[in-house]
């Protein structure tokens, strides 16, 4: 990982690179906890931090210079700037697209040149090792746990809410990191409604309850998604979520090494692509998974990436109708030599509870 990044900065003829988005610094130096930036040089590895982890990181970084920003540096920029100048670097490069304004006023102070670079540490990332796969299969093993065990709490008169914060407990209670991200987990009318928080509604019959979340192993992600119904499903309600499921279907079938991303969106619509349900896609289809939820690459219509080998990546095209509700199901599939596995199991065909 940080030979991949050596190569770049050798390559491109740049001395330095300041790592300030937390995925990257824990990509590249396996350290797992807050206020943490890297500068990486050819011959040199810093680590800046404050008091409050300079333990931490000398415990799971004791090949870097462990560097207290509030120390004579006074902020973590001019700390940057402190290392280029007496390391004599006529250039360093920065994370673009992370990097706020007041910082990068203050990184322009240096001697050195500052050059804006974006998605070179996420390219890295996108190309899974096995270590990696190893960490993503135990999450989405441990979001399938807990699906088998909230199902089973789904009830007419929980809240969104209380439903909710069960699905997290569950996750944590069956191995996940205990830090959470924000999981969706929402019913009725308001299944239409993409990234829904949940609410205080409380589950009637004839609900959907469409549930999109996941859990952190080791840092590395899981993200599933799936839509049950209360009672009996209607007619429509059937109909929506056979739709969506030969959609999910048959995207997962083009999922293939060397295949573009757009291919992939064009066989998910496939299906609804002279129905009326058409209008009421989300082109945005599926998006790579790892120390972030969301990274590269991304699939969809304007897609320019490539599937390769060891990519893991979501597929959850969908249907949302809205003042109806919505159907989604989402899986984390890794690509293989010679084709896909899908990491999450949980039952694909509609339950009704």
């Amino acid at each position: 990982m940080l030979t991949k990044l050596i190569e770049y900065l050798n390559e491109n003829k740049i001395d330095g690179f300041f790592i300030s988005r937390p995925q990257n610094v824990r990509y590249i130096s396996n350290y797992t906890g807050d206020d943490s930036y890297l500068f990486i040089t050819g011959k040199e590895k810093f680590f800046i931090t404050d008091p409050r982890y300079t333990e931490q990181a000398g415990y799971e970084c004791p090949e870097y210079t462990i560097v207290n920003w509030r120390g004579k540096a006074s902020s973590v920029a001019n700390a940057v700037k402190l290392i280029a100048e007496e390391s004599g670097m006529k250039n360093f490069a920065f994370e673009g697209d992370f990097v706020n304004y007041n910082m990068y006023a203050e990184l322009k102070q240096t001697n050195a040149e500052v050059i804006p670079v974006n998605g070179i540490i996420e390219k890295f990332r996108s190309v899974k090792s096995p270590g990696e796969i190893r960490n993503l299969r135990v999450a989405c093993e441990i979001a399938d746990r807990a699906f088998d065990r909230i199902i089973k709490d789904i009830r007419i008169g929980v809240t969104e809410k209380e439903l909710a914060s069960r699905l997290s407990h569950y996750m944590v209670m069956e191995g996940a990191d205990t830090k959470p991200y924000g999981n969706i987990l929402i019913s009725g009318k308001r299944t239409s409604l993409l990234h829904g928080i949940p609410s205080n509604k409380t589950i009637e019959y004839g609900d959907f309850v469409l549930m999109d979340y996941g859990c952190g192993f080791n840092g590395y992600l899981s993200d599933m998604t799936r839509t049950v119904v209360v009672g009996k499903a209607t007619e429509e309600q059937r109909k929506v979520y056979n739709l969506e499921k030969k959609m999910v279907e048959d995207a997962t079938k083009t999922m293939l090494p060397g295949t573009p991303a757009i291919k992939v969106y064009e066989a998910s619509i496939e299906a609804i692509k002279d129905t009326e349900y058409f209008q009421y896609h989300y082109s945005g289809i599926g998006h790579g998974i790892g120390l972030f939820v969301h990274e590269v690459p991304f699939m969809g219509p304007k897609s320019t990436e490539i599937l390769q080998e060891n990519n893991v990546i979501t597929i959850e095209p969908g249907i949302y109708i809205p003042n109806w509700g919505g159907v989604r199901i989402e899986d984390q599939i890794l690509i293989t030599k010679d084709g896909n596995e899908s990491l999450t199991s949980s039952c694909r065909d509609l339950i009704e509870l």
